[in-house]
């Protein structure tokens, strides 16, 4: 290494540490606040019964949108009831669901959920998890396969209304950039670091308002960092300004 490489290294840490030490970390309000105002509030939406939550969710996992809404649109006009998906042979439940992508994979989980409910309930129903704890639903729901915490915790949220931070992979790049979690904690334990820092009344948004700025400007591969509204307090865009690639 030359001695002119050496203090470009040295001078580009030097403006990444200034930067960094004027970066004040944002309260969970303060990044609720912001993101409200660029996107608009968090509008109501259809709730689904519990147990169409969880089948529709474990259909969105790994797939677009759009494509898990059109197998989980076309797994409901095929089949009456989730008793008659429950009986149905395998094949029909993988070509009813082709449409969100690994159907073969995801169709014996939802068989799978659905003869345990039927075995452990004697019903098709998931109705029970609004009277449980939130550590008591969530347990409950981790034992089927195929359901991790995130998928439990979309179900509880979505469908109970229960204060339970699903972490997706925009809430976890968001908040591994913001500083919210460290760089090393992985996305399920990051479940339970969120889990304390955010506050029950704010779960919801928090959620939704950090899925919109994952997707519209914290990106993955390119982030628009200055055009980004928290980026005084968020110590990965101002390490990204500081040095440009």
């Amino acid at each position: 290494m030359t001695r002119r490489t050496v203090a470009n290294t040295e001078e580009r840490a030097g403006a990444e540490t200034t930067s960094a030490s004027r970066c004040v970390p944002l309260s969970i309000a303060t990044i609720c606040r912001r993101l409200r105002r660029e996107y608009g509030p968090v509008t109501p939406w259809e709730v689904l019964p519990p147990l169409d939550e969880l089948i529709a969710t474990i259909l969105s996992q790994n797939t677009s949108d759009p494509n898990s809404d059109a197998a989980f649109a076309a797994l409901r006009r095929q089949f009456p009831t989730w008793e008659a998906v429950r009986k149905a042979p395998l094949a029909r439940i993988v070509r009813a669901i082709r449409a969100g992508g690994l159907a073969r994979q995801k169709a014996p989980r939802i068989r799978g959920v659905l003869n345990t409910i039927h075995r452990q309930r004697g019903e098709l129903s998931l109705d029970f998890l609004h009277d449980l704890s939130d550590d008591e639903a969530l347990a409950y729901l981790r034992r089927f396969a195929g359901v991790g915490p995130k998928t439990a915790a979309c179900v509880l949220l979505f469908a109970c209304g229960k204060p339970v931070l699903p972490v997706d992979t925009h809430v976890y790049r968001v908040s591994r950039r913001l500083g919210l979690i460290g760089a090393r904690i992985n996305a399920e334990k990051a479940h339970v670091e969120l889990a304390r820092l955010v506050p029950a009344a704010k779960v919801l948004e928090f959620h939704i308002q950090l899925i919109r700025h994952g997707r519209r400007v914290c990106t993955a591969l390119k982030p628009r960092c200055t055009d980004c509204v928290l980026l005084d307090g968020c110590p990965e865009g101002q390490r990204r300004v500081a040095s440009p690639s």
